[in-house]
This record gives C-alpha cells, sequence and structure tokens, in this order.
C-alpha cells in the first residue's frame, strides 16, 4: 500500500466567516402581523367576483392558529378548546351538571361518602341474613302456572301469589355469617337481581329487592347497620335503574306531524308517554303496594320513584311528603332516620326542587329522637354491650345527609330555624355537629362565638363534645369568622381542648384547629400551640400512635407558612419534628418540609437557622438511603437536596460559599446525584471568581479557584456513574484552563484518558440496557474540541495529551461491529489540521495556546503531518479489513467521511492526497451502498470550495469525481 503524506489545509479563518456571512436584508412585514386575502371566484355567468377576507387588528400580532387551515377547520377556536366542548356535548345521557341538578357546588355527593361509611362502621360479630332459594319444584310451578295463564288478570294473579309464597316461607336464613361473607352475599344478591332482569323474571327481581330491603329493619348488629345500609341501598338502586330504563325504552312515542314512533328524549314530560307505558309503571307501584311489611313496601316505592315521572308532573311532590309520613310507622330510632336519610337521597337525585318533605323529616327526627333513652333501646345496647357514645355516632352519617340536603341553597333564615327547633326540642351535641357540617361554612364562621356558646350549653347525651369543636374548626378553616370574634372563639374552644385527657380526643381536635391558627395569628400562637400539643402527645410515648394526625399538622403549617425564617425561628417547631421517633415516618415529613422549601423559596437564602435547620433535615432523609432503597425515592431525595443546595447563597463572600459545599459533601456523600450538583455549583463559583476579577486573578483568588480544582478533583472519583465521571473531568478542566490552573487542568484531562478502559460496555438506562460506545465517542469529540486550546506541558512534550488518548483509543476494545475508532481518528485529522494553522479557529481567554508557544515551528509542523499520515494509514488499514470481510456498507462510510476530511482539512495540492481523495470517492460508490443524495451533497461540497477559493485542484477535482446514479 503506497504511504500518503498528510498536509494540513493553511486556511484564512476570517475570510471564510466573510464569505459564509448573509447579507442581512430589511424585514418589510412581519411574519404574525394581520394580513388581508383576496378570494377571487367565478360565479355562475362568468363574472368575477372579488371578496376580501374579514381584516383582523390593523397592527399589533394574532395568534397564528388563528388563521389559516386551522381556523377554517376548527371555525375560529383553537383545537383543544374545540375538542374540549365536544367532549362535554357528548357527555353520558342523563349526566347533568352541578348548577344544571340544582345542588351547591360543595353539595357532597352520596357515592363520596359511601367508602367512608363502609370503612368506618366495622363488626367482628356473627351476622345473618334471611334469603330466598326456588327449588326445582318450585322453578316447575312457576313455570306452568307462567303457561297456563293466559289473561292478564291470571298474570296478575298469579304474580301475586309468588310473591305470597315469597311471604308465606320459602325463605331460609343463613346464620353465622362474618362481615367479609356478609358483604359478598349481598353482592350476589346484586348480580342475582341483575341476572334475573335479564333473563325476564321480574317477578323474582322483586323478590330479591323485597328480602333485600326486610333486611334493614334487623338491628341484631347495630354498628354495622350504616355499612348494611349502603350496601342494601345499592342493590335498591339498581332496581330503581333497572325498571326506569325498561318503562322508558317501552314509552316510545310519536311526534306530532310525524307517523314514526321514537324513543323518548332524557327531557320528556308525562304527556309524551304512551298509555301502554303508563299502565305498566302503575302496575309496579301496585305490585309494591300489596306488599305487607312497612319498611320493604317504602324502600322499594323509594327505589323506582323516579318512575312517577312517567305518570303526572306533580306526583314528586306528593310522594315524597305521603313517604316522608310513611316513616312515621318506623319505631326503631335509628332505622327511622336512616329511612328519611334514603328518601332524602332519591328526592334529591329525581326532584331537587321540592323540598317540602325535608323539613318534615326534620322535624319528625327531632320528635322521635329521645326515644334513644327508651328501654326497648337501651336494652338493645345492653345485649349488644355497645355503649351510648358509639351508638349515637351510627346516627351521624344518616343526620348529616338529611341536613345536607336540608342546607341544599337554603338561606342563613333555614340555619336559624334549624338551630331554634334543635335549641327546643332536641339540644343534643350529636345534632348540633351535624348541622354545623352541613350548613355553608360562611353561616357558621358569622355566628361563630354563637356556635362556641352552643356547644358549651349543649347535651353531651354520650356525643364526645370535641367532636363538635373539631367539625366548627374544618368551617372555621373554609371561611373566616370576623375578626373581632376570631381571638375570642381561639380562646374558647383551647381551653376546653386543652383539658382533654385522652391523646386521640386531643390531637383529633388540634390538627384540625392548628391551620385555624396558622391562618390567622403570628408565630406567638403557632408556638404555644406546637408546645401544647409536645406537652400532651410526649407522656408514655403517645405520639407514637398518632403519626398520620401529626404529620397532619406538620402539613397544614407548612401549607400556610412559607418563609422558612419564620418557621425555624418557632421555638418548638424542630422539638415537634423530634416527635417522629419512626424513621419512615420522619423522613416522609422531611421531605414534605424540602418540598415546600424548594417549592416556595424563590430567592437563595444565607440565614444561618435555615440552613442549620434544613441540614439537619436533610441529613434525616440522606441517613435513610440504603441498598434497598427504590431508585425513585433515592431520585427524590436526591433532588431536594439538591433544590436545598442551590437556594443557599453568600454573594460574594465565596470561601463561605466553598464552605458550605464542603460540609454539603460530608454529610451527603451517599448521594451520587447531589455530589454531581455540588461539582458543577463549585465550578460555577470557580466561573463566578473569575468573571468578578474579570479574568486578572490576584493571588489569593487564583489560590481560590485552585481549591476549587481540588474540591472537584477529591470530588469526582467518588461518584459511582463511570460517565458522570468523565463528563466532570472534562468541564472541570475546562473550567481550571480558563481560570489560568494549568496544572490542575492537566491532572483532570490525565484522569479523564486513564478513565476510557474503565468506562462499561452497558448501560441500563430507565430499565433498558444500553450501549455505552456512543456517549464515549460524543466525549472523546468534546474533549478533542478542547485539545486544540490546552497549552502543551513543556516538561511533557509536544502533544502529549492527544498522544496519551490515541494511545488509550488503540488499545481500547471496541464493539465488533463498530468503526468508531477510525471515524474518532477521521476528527483527530481534523484537530492536528487545526492545530498546523498559523492561527487558531478559537481561544481561552487569556490562554495561550500552541500557536502562540510554538509559533508554526517547523518541527511542531512536522510532527503533525506525522501523526496525520500515521493516522491515515491506520484508516486505510482499516478500510482493507472491511473490504475483505464484505461489509461494503462500513467501507463507503469511512472512505466518505475520510474523503469529506481530506475536502476540508487537507490540502489537496499535496499529489498523494489528491489521489487518495479520487480513490476514496470511487470506493464510495463502488458497490452502491450510499444513497445518492449524500454523494451529490458531498460533490457539491468540492464545487463550493472550487469557487471560493483559488485552488485550482478543488475543480481539476470535482471534473474526476463520477456520480453513479442507482435505480
Amino acid at each position: 500500500m503506497a504511504t500518503y503524506e498528510w498536509q494540513p489545509l493553511e486556511r484564512n479563518y476570517d475570510l471564510e466567516f466573510q464569505r459564509k456571512s448573509l447579507v442581512p436584508e430589511a424585514a418589510l412585514s412581519h411574519p404574525l402581523k394581520s394580513i388581508t386575502v383576496t378570494d377571487v371566484k367565478t360565479d355562475k355567468r362568468g363574472t368575477q367576483v372579488k371578496k376580501k377576507s374579514e381584516d383582523v387588528k390593523s397592527s399589533g400580532f394574532v395568534d397564528p392558529l388563528s388563521m389559516g387551515p386551522l381556523a377554517t377547520s376548527f371555525e375560529g377556536s383553537d383545537p383543544l378548546s374545540q375538542i374540549a366542548s365536544q367532549g362535554i356535548s357528548q357527555a353520558p345521557r342523563g349526566t347533568r351538571t352541578k348548577s344544571e341538578n340544582g345542588l351547591d357546588e360543595t353539595f357532597e355527593p352520596w357515592s363520596t361518602k359511601k367508602a367512608g361509611i363502609l370503612t368506618k362502621y366495622t363488626t367482628s360479630e356473627k351476622l345473618s341474613i334471611t334469603t330466598s332459594f326456588l327449588s326445582s319444584a318450585d322453578k316447575e310451578k312457576m313455570v306452568i302456572k307462567t303457561h297456563a295463564s293466559t289473561t292478564v288478570s291470571d298474570k296478575v294473579r298469579n304474580r301475586l301469589e309468588q310473591l305470597d309464597d315469597f311471604e308465606e316461607g320459602s325463605v331460609q336464613e343463613m346464620l353465622n355469617l362474618s362481615q367479609q361473607d356478609y358483604v359478598k352475599r349481598i353482592e350476589e344478591l346484586n348480580q342475582q337481581l341483575i341476572t334475573a332482569w335479564e333473563n325476564d323474571q321480574r317477578v323474582k327481581a322483586l323478590k330479591i329487592v323485597i328480602q333485600s330491603a326486610k333486611l334493614l329493619s334487623d338491628v341484631s348488629v347495630i354498628q354495622f347497620y350504616p355499612s348494611k345500609f349502603v350496601l342494601i341501598t345499592d342493590i335498591l338502586d339498581t332496581f330503581g335503574r333497572l325498571v326506569y330504563d325498561r318503562l322508558k325504552e317501552k314509552a316510545v312515542y310519536v311526534p306530532t306531524g310525524s307517523g314514526v314512533a321514537r324513543p323518548l328524549p332524557d327531557n320528556f314530560t308525562p304527556d309524551m308517554v304512551s298509555e301502554g307505558a303508563k299502565e305498566t309503571c302503575r302496575n309496579w307501584f301496585f305490585k309494591i303496594a300489596s306488599i305487607r311489611e312497612l319498611i320493604p313496601r317504602f324502600y322499594v316505592e323509594v327505589a323506582i320513584l323516579k318512575c312517577y315521572s312517567f305518570l303526572n308532573a306533580g306526583e314528586y311532590n306528593e310522594a315524597l311528603s305521603r313517604l316522608a309520613d310513611m316513616i312515621r310507622g318506623i319505631g326503631d330510632p335509628l332505622v327511622a332516620i336512616y329511612a328519611r336519610c334514603y328518601l332524602s337521597r332519591v328526592g334529591i337525585l329525581v326532584a331537587p326542587q321540592i323540598r317540602d318533605h325535608l323539613m318534615p323529616c326534620f322535624d319528625d327526627f327531632l320528635s322521635t329522637y329521645s326515644q334513644v333513652q327508651s328501654d326497648t333501646v337501651q336494652n338493645t345496647l345492653a345485649v349488644q354491650k355497645v355503649e351510648m357514645p358509639k351508638y349515637l355516632t351510627l346516627f351521624s352519617p344518616a343526620l348529616d345527609w338529611l341536613l345536607q340536603c336540608l342546607a341544599n341553597k337554603s338561606s342563613e333564615k333555614t340555619l336559624m330555624e334549624v338551630l331554634q327547633k334543635s335549641k327546643k326540642h332536641c339540644n343534643s351535641a350529636l345534632l348540633l355537629n351535624s348541622i354545623i357540617s352541613a350548613f355553608k361554612p360562611e353561616f357558621v364562621a358569622v355566628r361563630a362565638v354563637q356556635f362556641t356558646e352552643m356547644i358549651k350549653e349543649c347535651e353531651e347525651t354520650g356525643f364526645p363534645k370535641h367532636f363538635l369543636y373539631r367539625t366548627l374548626g374544618l368551617c372555621l378553616v373554609m371561611a373566616d369568622p370576623p375578626e373581632d370574634q376570631q381571638l375570642a372563639v381561639l380562646n374558647e374552644v383551647w381551653k376546653t381542648v386543652m383539658k382533654l385527657k385522652n391523646p386521640g380526643d386531643y390531637i383529633g381536635c388540634s390538627e384540625i384547629w392548628i391551620e385555624y391558627v396558622v391562618k390567622h395569628f403570628g408565630k406567638k400562637e403557632v408556638n404555644k400551640i406546637l408546645a401544647d400539643i409536645i406537652k400532651h402527645m410526649t407522656p408514655d410515648r403517645a405520639f407514637e400512635d398518632y403519626y398520620p394526625q401529626l404529620q397532619s399538622v406538620v402539613t397544614k403549617i407548612l401549607a400556610r407558612l412559607h418563609d422558612f425564617s419564620v418557621l425555624f425561628s418557632i421555638e418548638k417547631f424542630l422539638p415537634f419534628i423530634d416527635m417522629f421517633q419512626k424513621d419512615s415516618v420522619k423522613v416522609e415529613v422531611c421531605k414534605n418540609i424540602m418540598e415546600v422549601f424548594v417549592k416556595y423559596q424563590l430567592e437563595p437564602t444565607n440565614d444561618p437557622v435555615i440552613i442549620n435547620a434544613l441540614m439537619f433535615i436533610c441529613k434525616t432523609m440522606h441517613d435513610s438511603v440504603n441498598a434497598l432503597t427504590l431508585d425513585d425515592e433515592r431520585k427524590m431525595i436526591s433532588n431536594l437536596i439538591s433544590g436545598f443546595i442551590c437556594n443557599i447563597s453568600f454573594g460574594r463572600d465565596f470561601e463561605q460559599q466553598l464552605s458550605f459545599y464542603v460540609e454539603c459533601r460530608a454529610s451527603f456523600s451517599n448521594l451520587d446525584q447531589v455530589l454531581v450538583q455540588l461539582i458543577q455549583n463549585v465550578n460555577n463559583l470557580s466561573m463566578e471568581t473569575r468573571r468578578v476579577v474579570k479574568g486578572n486573578h490576584s493571588r489569593k483568588t487564583g489560590n481560590f479557584v485552585r481549591a476549587c480544582a481540588a474540591y472537584c478533583f477529591i470530588t469526582i472519583p467518588s461518584l459511582q456513574s463511570p460517565m458522570a465521571q468523565l463528563q466532570l473531568y472534562l468541564l472541570s478542566g475546562q473550567c481550571a484552563l480558563l481560570n489560568q490552573c494549568y496544572s490542575q487542568a492537566d491532572a483532570f484531562f490525565k484522569a479523564l484518558i486513564s478513565l476510557i478502559p474503565d468506562i462499561p460496555k452497558v448501560l441500563k438506562v430507565e430499565g433498558k440496557t444500553r450501549s455505552t460506545e456512543p456517549l464515549l465517542v460524543e466525549h472523546i469529540y468534546n474533549f478533542l474540541s478542547t485539545l486544540l486550546i490546552v497549552p502543551d506541558n513543556p516538561d511533557a512534550g509536544v502533544l502529549y495529551l492527544l498522544r496519551g488518548l490515541l494511545n488509550i483509543i488503540q488499545n481500547y476494545t471496541w464493539e465488533p461491529q463498530s468503526d468508531a475508532k477510525v471515524l474518532v481518528y477521521t476528527r483527530v485529522l481534523a484537530l492536528l489540521s487545526a492545530m498546523g494553522q498559523d492561527s487558531y479557529i478559537y481561544h481561552a481567554d487569556r490562554v495561550d495556546a500552541n500557536d502562540s508557544m510554538y509559533g508554526s515551528d517547523p518541527k511542531f509542523l512536522n510532527e503533525i503531518k506525522t501523526m496525520c499520515s500515521t493516522l491515515v494509514e491506520e484508516v486505510l488499514n482499516h478500510l482493507k479489513m472491511l473490504a475483505q470481510s464484505g461489509m461494503h456498507k462500513r467501507q463507503s462510510v469511512i472512505a466518505l467521511e475520510l474523503f469529506q476530511t481530506i475536502i476540508a482539512h487537507g490540502d489537496i495540492r499535496e499529489q498523494s492526497l489528491f489521489s487518495l481523495a479520487a480513490k476514496l470517492w470511487g470506493l464510495a460508490q463502488k458497490q452502491g451502498e450510499l444513497d445518492t443524495k449524500t454523494m451529490v451533497r458531498s460533490l457539491n461540497g468540492v464545487k463550493s470550495k472550487a469557487t471560493s477559493t483559488s485552488i485550482r485542484e478543488y475543480s481539476e477535482l470535482a471534473s474526476k469525481l463520477p456520480l453513479e446514479s442507482r435505480t
């Protein structure tokens, strides 16, 4: 193989920049400025009609999406708004917004309450359920009867007989069920109901509903009753929906002027319903009216209450009032209040505008509330060993719902009426608690002092008053009481709360009222409350049982108090944090604090109180990280600590800043991400020092930037990631070089070169294995760009860093099917060609590169030529190996890469380079592996060189480069 001698092309960079720079042209119009479009159309007579589109504002700019095809297709609105509006218009049928439903925005739907009830009201007692299963004989008898019945009256009588059979004993009782088994059985009943309905077994479906409703008269396991009510009413709701949907499907109507029957619209009126559908609807109500027992008859009728919309417009009002009166026949006060709850729940859904039945329901509750002290109830509680406070809490869900319906869209007048009636007939803590939670917080807040007095005067009757103070606190957090009442309310409430002996009762109130204190008062009052909480929760280590409530206290303080200088000046705040003795909980609290700090600390701080407190908190988070910590958790903690570090600034006191970073390195040594952040910050610190002194370092600043470099050099090896080390060695070396720390920069670059053999072949990124070779090549390219401005060490020889890098690259084990090594060699050729210029294309400020040091010394230039020739030989040997292996695609790519390097950086006036370029062009096209567009662009590059320079060899070369097109 012939030897090719490399000759770098002599370049005038200033002239090249001038030739490549574009001539600026004045912009006559802004692309976003409004325009007028004239649309020319031809009418039927052949006359051209000009129509101008409407001008947008004559001055200023408009949204580019408001013009053109997007505006046309979306009718002037932007695509997202259009899609959103379509989404709203395509909402499921029957759904209505809160305003359309006639409900307050704060009205809490039943669906959100269900989960809380099921979670709270549980039991370990055994339960029983009465159920009905048809035997094979019963099924056969039912089938025979059905076939034998030919008239409508026979069918009705047959179905009523089946209902009678059920009521007279075709039932069986399942005893000793656990709560889990009971819930499972109820779910089976619900599914059985749907299956029976789908199989057109209407009587069986009604039987299931009746037997389910009967369960609501059973109070044998009284503490489970609220949950049982939720489960059973789900079955009733399913039945009501099935009946309504069936009637609506059957009730087709014929619009006026049309002979085609259509389904009923969602907003139908009774006069649109056919007589047949009305008759079927009445039959359902007649069947239900024939149920003998009051409770199932009431519940099943309420379940299909919506079906009254098929009959007459005024049926709802009459039916709701009648059903409210029926409840008076239920003797058990607990069963009765839940019946009123169900009536108001269904009523608010089907007829939210009708309220006439709600106040009578409330009045009836007041009249019968004294029954909770009756012998019957007391005996039931004694048998089941249920205490009165526990029993009274069973009323809360139903009473809360009834009062919420009563308070919906109501005025303050309604609140005053309810309070007067309550005080007169039933001055109960239970009732007052429900009133406070039901009515708008604004109504309660205006009368905050009045409510504290009422709480003090009401009868506990087993319902502890601390529940009332908790509920009142929730209202006053959402709505502010009058300013002159705020302190009086707090004093009155806290006098009672601080006397609570039970830690659970105490912290239940405190976690609510702390938000009120933070919202309306200063750090002095907050400190007093925290001190009181510590005092109550420390004895017998009671705090260990109430970590969630204590966390809630911290969260509520942080939600309102974002000034950390004030927060940490609260004397008892950190002692309060110390109560979190469980590591996992303490870490969560620390994370909450740091999240708020990172989010709301807009300006860097150097407050020693904040720094010391947050160092303690960050150290707690850091120390919780171990080998078992999940990557996401590790990343989150690292981000928070990094956020803390970046928010600490000592201004121009750079030495103090560096001391802080040294302390952080010692404290957070186990988190790579934090160490990377520290190294970056220290490099920024050295560059900021350079900016301040404008590059003219004194002895003091010179020592300081060397100390920064030493910090980085010591810290980088402690990182676990070799790729991070590689990147930071390069970055830190660049910073050291810019600060004229030559020996430190050399040390960084040597470390970088030495690290390359230790780079792993693969890297896991987000769970996927990825080769590190592309990343390594990218870093090497970056390093080569830096080497142009790095002056040689007089004691180390010419281009010693580059020689060391080439030795490492030569011996590095590259991937088997990779050409990365020779691609790097082509970039080194470009670098060496740039080093052979009289003046380099770029420099580091106040740093003399090799162009100044060697001054185009012939020995230096010969050394460059020798290295280049060696690299060319290496690339050509690689091309020969690829040809022998039949890897023509890779051979074409490398050949074209070397060709382009010669054109850009070599002097083709050297005959050997001219000849080599022509051969490489032929080799690149030989197998037809490269696309024509790439070859055309390369050829155009040569022609461009020919026109922009005075070197005639470019024109000669271009004429000798054939372009073979591929079909």
